[in-house]
């Protein structure tokens, strides 16, 4: 019974996956100079072999927009794409290497305020991206994290651009959409209503849609959306259609090094991208399952081994499906394996019901799951826990915005970083003063980094000061910090300064061992 229930959800969620994976990977695809069809192969591989050697319930993996740039220039300076698919291949040997030696524990050490931030960056670009689309105007593919796009504009002057190229059919489609959207989800929590429950609310946007577009505005308008504002496959349908598309890797590349030269580059910055997404899908995760990011490494692997081997495009876990995945009410892994079954299949037999779909449904989609990744409690939340987790929070979402996500994401770990140091470094040395009484007391692990704190403290004691050094305590001290220390004592009698040190048997240091001699 409980797996009946838990196949409820999970297909439920499988659909909607679906319908966001779809148009991703065929802009990504576009944008990443390959064929359409490699970015089809790559969601189905994602979907079913990869979602189902990984243990992790909620990821789902397919092509991912952080290595368009990457891959398309990758494609340009091999000069092939099957040379370029024959590097895929060997980088899925390494990151099956990468989980072997267990390079995944890697994973833990992201501060969770980036996490956060990239997250929240992730819903804003969603939301930024896709007004365009839901304008109407389709000339970026949809997918794009970039700031700086392609055909010259950026994310925000492509859409002062779009309400110039204004689509009537498109507003109107996304902008019910959207409010069916909100409904629904009220509908939802209210529980009054099983419909709203039972029934995957980007399902019947779609259909909305699609009856809006080929029934509703001929009688309005007289026209309908042309092909450039709906969903273009790039193969004719059938089994036949299909496998004639599937094409083995060059495998002279075995013998090119620059095909070497890409598989590494493209096994570390995929391998750092799953990191980063199932880290982040694990935090969002209402159940708090946690991956196996060894076992994702492995899983990932064998997928781009057999992505490059029927020319699909390079696979990572991607946090936009993902994170649409958990908001749908995902339970276990069936939901990522249905959804690239749901690819598969559609491609073959459903192509032209699926050209019907308007981009504009798509889009609305895409910003609710935007909205959802970005809403307003995350930022109060975050507010709540002080500058150290708000600052770096705020400085990741910046940075992924006006670059691109890996930039982004490595700028918000360097700036978490320094908050953490600097949150240690005012907690190893406490000053408590009375009048003319100092005590100094050494906590946890006094590093180098603390130099200048110290020379500061002892430089601040005015002369005729009583002064306590407690070291009795601490875990770690440099002997750079102890030398302060002792350049200290040695001009105290000079100032007039009575100094005291307190040490301890179980100090670490030897010049805090109880056994030496107290000044």
């Amino acid at each position: 019974m409980k797996n009946i229930l838990n196949l409820k959800h999970d297909f439920k969620s499988s659909v909607v996956v679906f319908l966001v994976a779809l148009p991703l990977c065929l802009g990504i695809s576009l944008a990443s100079g390959a064929p359409l069809f490699s970015g089809i192969l790559a969601g189905i591989i994602g979907g079913v072999i990869v979602g189902f050697i990984s243990n992790s319930k909620t990821s789902v993996s397919g092509p991912a927009a952080g290595l368009t740039v990457i891959v398309l220039g990758a494609i340009n300076t091999l000069g092939d794409f099957y040379l370029f698919t024959m590097a895929v291949f060997i980088a899925g040997f390494i990151q099956i290497l990468l989980g072997a030696f267990k390079a995944g524990e890697l994973g833990g050490y992201f501060p969770n305020s980036v996490i956060k931030g990239m997250l929240a960056a992730i819903g804003i670009i969603l939301i930024l991206k896709q007004i365009p689309h839901a304008l109407g105007f389709d000339a970026d593919y949809m997918g794009d994290e970039s700031f700086f796009q392609t055909d010259g504009e950026n994310t925000f002057s492509e859409i002062f651009k779009a309400f110039q190229y204004l689509n009537l059919s498109a507003v109107i489609i996304s902008f019910l959409s959207l409010a069916a959207l909100f409904l629904w989800d009220k509908m939802n929590k209210s529980k009054k209503y099983s419909f709203f429950s039972n029934v995957p609310a980007p399902l019947f946007i779609v259909l909305i849609g699609v009856i809006l577009n080929e029934f509703i505005f001929i009688r309005l308008f007289g026209s309908r959306l042309d092909q450039a504002h709906l969903v273009d496959l790039p193969i004719q349908g059938g089994i036949i259609s299909f496998f004639s598309e599937i094409q083995l890797p060059d495998w002279t590349g075995l013998l090119n090094p620059g095909v070497y030269k890409v598989a590494i580059t493209l096994a570390i910055v995929a391998s750092l991208e799953t990191l980063l997404s199932v880290e982040a899908v694990d935090k969002i995760d209402p159940r708090k399952n946690v991956t196996n990011k060894n076992r994702e490494f492995i899983a990932q692997g064998i997928g781009n081994m057999t992505a490059g081997l029927v020319g699909a495009l390079p696979v990572t876990s991607v946090i936009v499906r993902s994170s649409a995945n958990i908001e749908s009410g995902v339970i276990t892994k069936a939901s990522t394996m249905l959804h690239g079954l749901w690819l598969l299949i559609s491609v073959i037999f459903f192509c032209n019901w699926l050209e019907m779909i308007p981009l504009a449904s798509l889009a609305a989609i895409l910003i609710h799951v935007g909205f959802k990744l970005s809403k307003p409690s995350l930022y109060v939340e975050t507010a709540r826990l002080g500058k150290a987790q708000l600052i770096p929070f705020l400085i990741t979402i910046v940075a992924i915005l006006f670059t691109d996500l890996l930039v982004g994401i490595f700028i918000g770990i360097i700036s978490g970083f320094v908050f953490v140091l600097k949150s240690n470094m005012l907690k190893t040395v406490v000053v408590v003063n009375e009048g003319p009484d100092y005590l100094i007391r050494f906590m946890k692990d006094v590093s180098f980094l603390n130099k200048p704190k110290v020379t500061s403290i002892f430089q601040k004691i005015p002369p005729g000061s009583n002064v306590t050094i407690d070291g009795s305590n601490h875990v770690y001290i440099d002997n750079d910090v102890i030398a302060i220390i002792k350049d200290f004592l040695e001009v105290a009698d000079e100032r007039c300064i009575n100094c005291q040190i307190i040490k301890s048997s179980f100090a670490i240091n030897p010049f805090f061992k109880e056994s030496n001699e107290t000044t």
